[in-house]
């Protein structure tokens, strides 16, 4: 008990820790001449750079956190790296990245005919149908590249270089590399991932307090604000309830999007240490439950799109179901999922989409009263 004790207060982070820098230089591994221009951030967070003609770059103002460090440049393989920091300046040194192969082949271009309802499709599902989603705009869809099946109508979509997203919303312009995304509406199930960086947009003091305000309404009740007051044991202080979803298959289900379970809720809060565990990784947290998880944050309503969870005469809050594919998803102290495959959202989380992506090292607002 007081290893796991010592073990926890040594990973949960401590904000009071400097901010540090990264340094390091990119070279070709062929023939080890620098690579200049090549853009070096860190996934999904507001730190970025460029490297300079001798290739060497420095990343500054690095909060203390778990961090994909990621180089990208066209004609070469992309290079990531997992590093965690803290409160030491890190020197990543010489870094070879490899230049990418390519294959000519006789192409032959066809316009698709298909290619704006795709496109509409997508930009739904990716931004959103909420109100900050209105205010985001796609500046380049001209990097997607879509596949669509007409048997399963499941549609899949890459991007072979960054999207330039515009949030006007949260004052945000995310540059955001798809690398995998899957509709099925058959079974209303999204699953994508990619690389991005965030970049504030200009405006003035009026125009960013108010993005302030809309960036930490974002954060409050979040996936992202949930997992950080996990590790910090303050769920409870934190407006967050948790209770057991017992949930088997329906047999009597005939398709569509209602009564597809037989589910019954606990209506007794769970304990902390009874779906959140430590791991032997610093800095990497693990969440699990035989049955599902039903998350409440107290200070927000339900989304009214979202009736179907008011079933167990709830008060109306925000609410999330948590289910697992995996025994554990694992978590870093940002609060990101580091394994997206193993968990699945339905209900306020669930309908979050890059309109309400937060970067990775984002800290709320402390407004003066």
């Amino acid at each position: 008990m007081r290893k796991s004790l010592l073990l926890l207060l040594l990973l949960i982070p401590v904000c009071s820790l400097a901010q540090v820098k990264i340094t390091g230089k990119v070279i070709n591994m062929t023939d080890t001449k620098p690579v200049p221009n090549a853009s070096v951030f860190l996934n999904n967070a507001q730190v970025g750079n460029k490297t300079a003609d001798d290739g060497t770059f420095t990343l500054s103002n690095v909060k203390p956190g778990k961090y994909d460090f990621i180089i990208s440049i066209v004609g070469y393989e992309t290079y990531t790296y997992n590093l965690q920091a803290g409160s030491v300046n890190i020197d990543l040194g010489t870094i070879s990245i490899i230049p990418k192969t390519f294959q000519l082949n006789e192409v032959k271009i066809r316009p698709d005919p298909n290619r704006e309802k795709y496109y509409a499709i997508f930009r739904q599902q990716f931004l959103g149908s909420s109100e900050n989603a209105a205010h985001c705009k796609i500046l380049n869809s001209d990097v997607l590249d879509f596949d669509y099946d007409n048997a399963t109508r499941i549609l899949k979509a890459t991007s072979h270089d960054f999207m330039e997203v515009e949030n006007k919303a949260l004052g945000y312009r995310i540059r955001y590399k798809l690398t995998n995304f899957n509709f099925d509406p058959s079974i209303q199930i999204l699953y994508y991932e990619g690389i991005s960086t965030f970049e504030d947009l200009k405006g003035s003091e009026k125009q960013k307090r108010k993005w302030n305000r809309q960036q930490q309404q974002a954060y409050l009740g979040s996936s992202m604000h949930f997992y950080r007051a996990a590790i910090k044991d303050s769920l409870t202080s934190e407006n967050f309830v948790v209770m057991q979803l017992i949930r088997k298959p329906n047999p009597n289900y005939k398709g569509g999007p209602n009564n597809k379970y037989l589910q019954s809720l606990v209506n007794k809060p769970l304990d902390r240490a009874e779906f959140f565990k430590l791991t032997d990784q610093e800095g990497l947290f693990a969440i699990g439950y035989t049955d599902c998880l039903y998350v409440m944050y107290t200070k927000k309503a339900q989304d009214p799109s979202n009736n179907s969870f008011q079933a167990f005469n709830m008060p109306n809050n925000a609410t999330t179901i948590v289910s697992f594919a995996e025994p554990h998803a694992f978590f870093d102290n940002n609060g990101i999922i580091t394994t997206p495959h193993a968990i699945i959202y339905e209900g306020d989380w669930g309908i979050n989409r890059v309109a309400e992506m937060l970067p990775v090292d984002y800290e709320p607002v402390v407004e003066k009263k």
